[in-house]
């Protein structure tokens, strides 16, 4: 009984709060404010909407194309379709419950291709790990020519950066620990989970022996420069951000990639998130918020509607 209400929370807590922060960012406007953000959204230049929506697509196709490069090293072949679809179908169940599009994504494919799930996945976490050192890098950047502005924010919500260094650290030794004691123990359960890890690394050790680093690394900046390009050509989209820099772009983006990881999708959050880094740069919350529900409400519509397809398409493409 207390694993099922776990399970429940877990699936539906995200998405809970994604709707919570709905009702507040939309409560929090004036009446004026509230027609500005409607107003907003249904005068956006539909152009650059769509041009932002077309480099979403490639960049899940360049995704898909990269992914094959990880699963070669483990002698894995797999259909670039069925690599495609497998990966629209994982953007599609972290809509429902977060993280799970990961375990499905793998899965999906393992099936399909009658390979090891343990070695797709692990080169799915291989590809999380790259992704997360791009997403720094842009960080990292961003906090050298906007600290001013970023450290500013975090100083007027009382937030303090340094304990978030502590999480990842206690997280890491925590990881560490765990590991020790999988390698040492003579549990014929924990001897199952070391098997399992042992082909997850498998997986994931992929990217130091792949034959095609070089395109990996060129589909993995495609990739991001993508996401940054359909980013900054929405800015067109509104009047009031087409003056908007490079460096606002930079960390508007940062904002809701983070927003991302928390809710289901970024439902609710990323809304707000974009609100929030552009009204630091002098735009108004009206402004910012469109700017968010317009550039996650399309790019929501494309896992929707390329997901619910996958379903569909997948098995009739491999019929045995």
């Amino acid at each position: 009984m207390k694993k099922a209400i776990k399970k429940w929370v877990r699936t539906l807590g995200p998405m809970v709060l994604g709707l919570f922060l709905i009702w507040f960012s939309l409560s929090k406007f004036s009446s004026e404010e509230l027609g500005q953000l409607w107003f907003n959204i249904r005068n956006v230049d539909i152009t650059w909407v769509a041009l932002s929506f077309v480099m979403g697509i490639a960049s899940h196709l360049s995704r898909a194309y990269r992914w094959r490069f990880l699963l070669e090293p483990v002698q894995i072949f797999p259909k670039f379709y069925n690599c495609f679809l497998s990966l629209m179908l994982g953007y599609l169940a972290n809509l429902g419950i977060p993280r799970s599009g990961e375990v499905l994504r793998g899965a999906t494919l393992a099936s399909y291709e009658d390979v090891k799930f343990e070695k797709t996945f692990g080169t799915i976490i291989t590809e999380r790990l790259v992704d997360l050192i791009m997403l720094l890098s842009i960080v990292g950047i961003a906090s050298l020519s906007q600290s001013d502005k970023i450290f500013g924010f975090f100083k007027d919500q009382n937030i303090n950066p340094f304990f978030g260094g502590i999480i990842i650290v206690s997280m890491i030794l925590m990881l560490v620990i765990g590991f020790r004691i999988i390698k040492n123990s003579g549990n014929t359960l924990i001897q199952k989970v070391k098997s399992f890890i042992e082909e997850l690394f498998k997986g994931m050790k992929s990217v130091f022996s792949m034959k095609k680093k070089k395109q990996f690394l060129l589909h993995t900046f495609f990739i991001w420069g993508l996401y940054l390009g359909m980013f900054y050509v929405l800015k067109f989209a509104f009047p009031d951000t087409q003056d908007l820099g490079l460096q606002a772009t930079l960390v508007a983006f940062i904002f809701g990639a983070f927003a991302m990881s928390i809710t289901n999708g970024g439902i609710g959050l990323y809304p707000i998130a974009i609100g929030i880094a552009f009204n630091t740069f002098g735009v108004s919350n009206a402004t910012g918020e469109a700017f968010g529900w317009v550039m996650w409400g399309t790019q929501t519509a494309l896992v929707i509607v390329l997901g619910g397809l996958s379903f569909i398409i997948l098995p009739l493409l491999n019929r045995r």
